[in-house]
């Protein structure tokens, strides 16, 4: 009996490939490729839920950093803004530059409000912010008297006050970065003649538009 050739060994392992094919499977049969699970989805109720504190959190940014609504709770500022006006109040400009004379603008006043203004509460810092002109920037040396408010020694051109103001005040200079603030109504305003003057950092913003009511709609310059 003669020894098995290399050939006859080759032919033998062609015939096994032919059975299981040219991948190794069984003739007629294909791998499939692996599928994954189907993907569950979505819960509405968490799409909303996200939508909403994506929203609010956007709404509390611009709230903080760039603008806010407010309103006029009192006559101190007439015949410029009348009770129950709306405003926007934007932040955005005092980042760039200190306020300026003749701004309109939102503060927190000091503790002692509760004790010089009759009738006013004591301020919370999220509903009783005060609302003033500005009328002396820090160095300015300002004075009420005669019916006139003067600043540097010079008489203030003032076409926007209810009318001429009847008490006497100062004259003092406004000390370095704070403000000193006066109602347009300047016989019927608690302002920094009663309380002092107001650190820069106690500002919010200026007034810039109103929006309400529709009949008096527009932007608030100096």
């Amino acid at each position: 009996m003669g020894k098995p050739s290399l050939s006859d060994s080759s032919d033998s392992t062609d015939q096994l490939g032919n059975q299981l094919g040219d991948n190794g499977n069984p003739p007629g049969k294909t791998r499939s490729p692996q599928q994954s699970p189907p993907s569950k989805p979505d819960n509405p109720w968490m799409e909303a839920a996200k939508t909403i504190g994506l929203s609010l959190i956007l709404a509390l940014g611009i709230r903080q950093f760039v603008a806010e609504a407010r309103y006029i709770p009192s006559e101190s500022m007439v015949p410029t803004l009348e009770v129950n006006d709306r405003l926007m109040v934007e932040k955005i400009s005092y980042l760039m530059h200190p306020p300026e004379r003749g701004d309109i603008v939102v503060f927190w006043p000091p503790d002692t409000v509760a004790q010089v203004c009759q009738g006013q509460a004591s301020p919370s810092k999220q509903k009783d912010a005060f609302i003033k002109r500005v009328v002396g920037v820090p160095g300015d040396k300002v004075e009420v008297r005669d019916g006139q408010v003067l600043l540097n020694d010079q008489v203030l051109s003032e076409d926007y006050i209810a009318e001429s103001p009847k008490d006497p005040w100062g004259p003092q200079i406004v000390p370095p970065d704070s403000y000193l603030m006066m109602g347009d109504n300047r016989n019927n305003s608690c302002d920094s003649r009663r309380w002092g003057f107001v650190p820069r950092n106690e500002i919010i913003g200026r007034a810039a538009f109103r929006f309400w009511p529709i009949d008096r709609i527009g932007g608030l310059g100096r």
